[in-house]
């Protein structure tokens, strides 16, 4: 597997892959990349299948929340030349000044650009790459990949063509608690300890997740595999993760829980609370 890094973390001279297993994911991860793009004074150069551009311009700069630097966003069909349009956004414009960067993005559709191990894939994927490792170049790439369309055989040949695969951005990271958001199923990963200086950060994580799974939102999944300590102020926060939610009848999956946790969890008496499950993944 290609190695991962968040998208916000993505340099110039990047040529990565976004294997995405839902929606939701896809749209979190090309909001904070595009808006990322915009923010920093890039062009955004974005190949889509499907939808007329100007639709696909207005849903993205809405996921993105982005205003300013609408006039940077360049969408163009799926098929289109991807190395003149990178060569016509890094000229000059009329003011003489020139883009800091390019930030390039499309749809892996199998009908413009055929599926891994074809032709026109190797094709697309190989004249990408060299534009964004060219001399010089100010230019990354972000691949997008449905899961949901390709085999386990696609998706080696897609990594082999991506040095990296791109996640979703932590929510919050201080070096002794990394939040991550999940999507398949939805949740949040938990890394590191949950202790008095990092509950109120989980508190507004969980929070967040609620407010943006809405009324009827999903079953919260929290993976612990990476905790390496929980207070008991902490494990309380997550046994009560559904009683203090908005959705009706929302389940709290407890995933890979560690065995000090598991002991307290016991210990405490909270193993038999309600609408919580504790799920071991070997």
């Amino acid at each position: 597997m290609a190695h991962s890094k968040a998208v916000g973390e993505m340099l110039p001279g990047d040529h990565a892959c976004l294997a995405y297993d839902t929606d939701a994911e896809r749209d979190a991860i090309m909001a904070a990349y595009v808006r990322g793009g915009l923010r920093a004074g890039h062009a955004v150069v974005c190949l889509v299948d499907g939808d007329p551009a100007e639709s696909a311009a207005g849903r993205l700069l809405a996921e993105a929340g982005a205003g300013a630097g609408a006039d940077r966003l360049i969408v163009l069909p799926a098929d289109a030349d991807i190395a003149d349009a990178i060569r016509a956004v890094t000229r000059a414009d009329g003011a003489g000044a020139r883009v800091p960067g390019v930030r390039v993005t499309a749809e892996a559709s199998p009908s413009p650009r055929g599926w891994p191990g074809t032709e026109p894939f190797a094709a697309f994927e190989d004249a990408l790459h060299s534009a964004v490792t060219a001399p010089g170049s100010r230019v990354m790439a972000l691949c997008q990949y449905d899961r949901r369309w390709f085999g386990t055989g696609h998706l080696r040949l897609v990594d082999q063509h991506h040095g990296t695969r791109v996640r979703a951005d932590d929510v919050f990271d201080d070096g002794v608690l990394t939040i991550t958001p999940l999507f398949a199923p939805p949740g949040l990963r938990l890394s590191g300890a949950i202790d008095e200086s990092t509950l109120p950060a989980l508190v507004a994580a969980l929070r967040d997740f609620d407010a943006s799974a809405g009324p009827g939102g999903a079953h919260l999944c929290l993976d612990l595999s990476r905790l390496d300590f929980c207070d008991l102020d902490g494990l309380r926060t997550l046994i009560e993760a559904n009683r203090t939610s908005t959705v009706l009848d929302r389940q709290v999956i407890l995933r890979s829980m560690p065995g000090c946790v598991e002991l307290m969890l016991r210990v405490s008496g909270w193993d038999t609370a309600p609408g919580v499950v504790r799920e071991a993944v070997r």
